[in-house]
């Protein structure tokens, strides 16, 4: 008689988060680049990104897996472009990668530096996707993703804030009021 196995909404990958590296995509000894960028960053310097995962009723989510992937900086044999890590149980995530430089999109357009990010959680059937963007950059006035969103409001929820010396923080809502916006594939 076959026995049943159990459900998981990530897929059987659920382990890779338990190792501390993934959320470091300089592990490999990527390094500092170019100067330029929001806040004095240097696009393609360390950087850390941070933020906090609610749910709809405001109650902090401690048991999600958060990816990012990043197309700038190229990735390389020191820079994967693509982390993974858990909420802790403050509902936390953290990375430390690279800053993002300006990508190509569509047409003549250039993308602002930005950095996609996909939950997984309990209760979610699928992942959701969204992007950080940075606070102050001149190209997000003209990104052709944010662009999409009429709100200012709900533009907002996609931009990150500094929060110390080269830390950037964007708090993601799942649902409710401020809820995050997030990409349909």
């Amino acid at each position: 008689m076959p026995v049943a196995t159990a459900n998981q909404t990530i897929g059987p990958y659920w382990h890779l988060i338990e190792d501390p590296s993934w959320n470091d995509l300089t592990r490999f000894g990527a390094q500092g680049g170019a100067q330029g960028g929001a806040q004095g960053d240097v696009i393609g310097g360390v950087i850390n990104l941070t933020g906090t995962i609610t749910d709809g009723a405001g109650a902090l989510v401690a048991d999600a897996a958060v990816e990012i992937w990043q197309s700038s900086p190229d990735a390389s044999d020191r820079f994967t472009g693509y982390g993974r890590t858990r909420t802790d149980d403050t509902g936390t995530f953290r990375f430390k990668t690279l800053k993002p430089g300006p990508v190509a999109g569509l047409g003549n357009a250039l993308q602002a530096p930005h950095v996609a990010i996909t939950l997984h959680a309990r209760g979610l059937l699928h992942p959701l996707t969204t992007r950080l963007y940075f606070a102050n950059e001149p190209l997000n006035e003209t990104d052709p993703v944010l662009s999409l969103i009429e709100d200012p409001a709900a533009r907002q929820t996609l931009i990150a804030s500094p929060d110390g010396p080269s830390t950037w923080r964007l708090d993601i809502r799942l649902q409710g009021d401020n809820e995050t916006v997030f990409m349909e594939f």
